[in-house]
């Protein structure tokens, strides 16, 4: 299989099935120096881990890291670092069925029709528990940003038709309720709208916004490898990921130019910007604003009401899923949107190192 790699200089390698022995990762291009150890990131592994609520599926899994190389005397070496996560409550007869027909919603066909086969149990590589490889690596970028006075910040803003109101916006409020929503009355109406959706044996979807601050100007390269475009990747590489928007988003092919352009202005010695329709970047380049994104998180597709399906043989069938899932899964999904957009960008501010002949003299002559 390819496409398990991510990253120019700053790389990822995520590899490891939902019901296998366990999930890992290796980081490549992280600079030597920076202080690590398996605490800084468990802290970002606990806010995805399941079991923490009545919204997140009852599988019981600690997802405890262990740091297997990359690492010495509290610091990396420079080398690549490698992460496990051992699976330790895996219950694949609850799946042993579904090997003989297609879940709607799920990969099973298409990896069906593209391997000849396809592991059944969860998901196997297609899985949400493969995204415990990504938050292990994106912590790991956190700490190199935070290092740079850069901080990546994801929420819940909507779900289903439930929004955040941004006058009632208090950041504190993202970790002290289930879902992740940065507002008090929101998360309140949101928690008994899933309610009725576990009682209705259904799911929901939502919308994750994500907040990046202290980008400098100038991080992105023009043409392919834009910080916008690279940035769509990583998300819409998340499975359940369907929308990616930036800035306003859609909402612009409703507007007129002199209405979404965003003028500069001089501010303390600096250009900068009356507005941030387009969401900090410009040309698939930073301009020093910050970076607004949003993500649409699909429903659950694994339901117990009954769908109808077909299974190997070519026979229409109906089914209801067994096994333990997440009626919504944006509020896990909230922090593996801030890792992938943590690794993405530090990659790119990275790779921008090489933009000039004069940054890479003074470097050099340093």
């Amino acid at each position: 299989m390819a496409g398990s790699i991510l990253g120019t200089i700053f790389c990822i390698s995520t590899w490891g099935e939902s019901h296998g022995a366990g999930v890992g990762v290796v980081v490549d291009g992280c600079p030597a120096g920076v202080e690590l150890c398996e605490a800084d990131i468990q802290k970002y592994l606990n806010r995805r881990k399941p079991g923490q609520s009545k919204f997140s599926t009852p599988r019981k899994e600690e997802d405890l890291v262990k740091i297997l190389s990359g690492v010495f005397e509290g610091k990396t070496t420079g080398t690549p670092i490698s992460m496990i996560v051992q699976n330790q409550t895996q219950r694949s007869k609850d799946y042993s069925e579904i090997a003989q027909y297609y879940r709607p919603g799920h990969a099973d066909f298409t990896f069906d029709q593209k391997y000849g086969f396809r592991d059944y149990r969860g998901g196997g590589r297609s899985s949400g528990r493969e995204t415990i490889a990504r938050v292990a690596a994106g912590a790991v970028a956190q700490k190199v940003l935070e290092s740079l006075g850069i901080s990546v910040i994801a929420y819940t803003k909507k779900i289903g038709s439930i929004e955040i109101n941004m006058e009632q916006f208090e950041l504190e409020e993202i970790t002290k309720n289930p879902v992740c929503m940065p507002d008090q009355k929101a998360a309140k109406k949101a928690e008994a709208f899933l309610e009725e959706c576990i009682k209705e044996q259904d799911s929901a979807g939502g919308v994750i916004e994500c907040v990046i601050k202290g980008v400098p100007v100038g991080i992105g390269e023009p043409v392919f490898e834009k910080l916008d475009a690279n940035l769509a990747k990583a998300i819409l590489s998340i499975g359940a990921v369907k929308g990616f928007e930036i800035g306003d988003g859609f909402s612009v092919a409703e507007k007129l130019g002199s209405k979404n352009n965003d003028l500069f202005f001089m501010q303390n010695g600096k250009v900068a910007k009356k507005t941030n329709h387009a969401g900090g970047i410009l040309g698939g380049i930073s301009d020093g604003s910050e970076i607004v994104f949003r993500a649409a998180v699909k429903p659950t597709p694994s339901i117990a009401k009954e769908q109808q399906t077909v299974n190997r043989k070519g026979e229409e069938i109906s089914i209801c899923v067994k096994g333990r899932h997440d009626p919504i899964i944006v509020p896990r999904a909230v922090v593996v949107v801030e890792s992938m957009a943590a690794i993405t960008l530090l990659d790119a501010l990275l790779v921008s190192m090489t933009s000039r002949l004069e940054w890479i003299q003074r470097f050099f002559r340093a």
